[in-house]
């Protein structure tokens, strides 16, 4: 073989070499694993075994910067609301029916979700109504106009540094988070970055010229949970309450 041909062989094989190298570089963040909500909920929900080293409690979500009228409607049914609860009369709600919360309440973590890291997509099950959101990374967010209206909406994301920043839109309109209302405009960014190897932070932003005066914006935050494995959910299955006479009887939703 010529000295010639050898060369080109060689840079054939060491641009093969590049390429492969950079198809398989690490995608792994860390963020692979079951995570609960922090602070924990209390006896009785989740693992119940605080971190390691103490992390401050994150603010609580604030009031919704509706505009007029909308916000003096927001105000008007959480206090009602909160008369008929207190009266033993909660508002019948979409969790009643079996729906899930969609995004972003499912963020939330009422139950413990699972994030899965493959390459080019990071995946959420949120345990609750086995819901599912998949986040395709290095994509461009599709106009908000333009997206399948969906319950967990259109979910793309990329990486800045330690940070995971995904955006979201295209959430249906009957889907609403804390009962507040939005319009197909709404967008939601979250940033969610490791404080240390127990505690995820997740910063949330949720956009809405036709709603909202200025950004919405609060921290959630989850706590790792080793080796748990997310439960099956039906909830179908569940829509059952315990009267005084232990029977059992289905729980009606009109």
């Amino acid at each position: 073989m010529s000295t010639r041909l050898l060369l080109v062989v060689l840079i054939v094989f060491a641009a093969a070499a590049e390429r492969a190298g950079t198809q398989s570089a690490p995608v792994i963040r860390g963020l692979n694993g079951s995570w609960e909500a922090y602070p924990l909920r209390g006896e009785g929900f989740g693992s119940g075994i605080p971190p390691r080293i103490a992390v401050p409690r994150p603010a609580p979500v604030p009031e919704p910067p509706l505009k007029s009228p909308y916000l003096e409607e927001w105000r008007a049914q959480q206090k009602r609301a909160a008369e008929l609860t207190a009266q033993g009369l909660p508002p019948v709600t979409t969790g009643m029916a079996c729906i899930g919360e969609g995004m972003p309440a499912m963020m939330q973590a009422t139950f413990p979700m699972e994030i899965l890291e493959t390459p080019g997509r990071v995946t959420i099950i949120q345990e609750a109504y086995n819901q599912v959101r998949r986040v395709y990374l290095d994509e461009a967010a599709p106009a908000p106009e333009e997206a399948e209206p969906r319950f967990a909406g259109n979910s793309t994301g990329r990486w800045q540094g330690d940070t995971l920043i995904i955006e979201t839109v295209g959430v249906k309109e009957s889907v609403r988070f804390r009962n507040v209302p939005h319009s197909p405009k709404m967008r939601i960014t979250e940033r969610l970055r490791l404080i240390n190897d127990e505690i995820l932070e997740n910063q949330v932003t949720v956009e809405d010229p036709e709603y909202l005066t200025k950004p919405w914006t609060w921290p959630w935050m989850y706590k790792r949970w080793p080796d748990y494995r997310i439960q099956e959910y039906v909830c179908e299955d569940n829509r059952y309450f315990e009267d005084p006479e232990r029977r059992y009887q289905r729980l009606k939703v009109n």
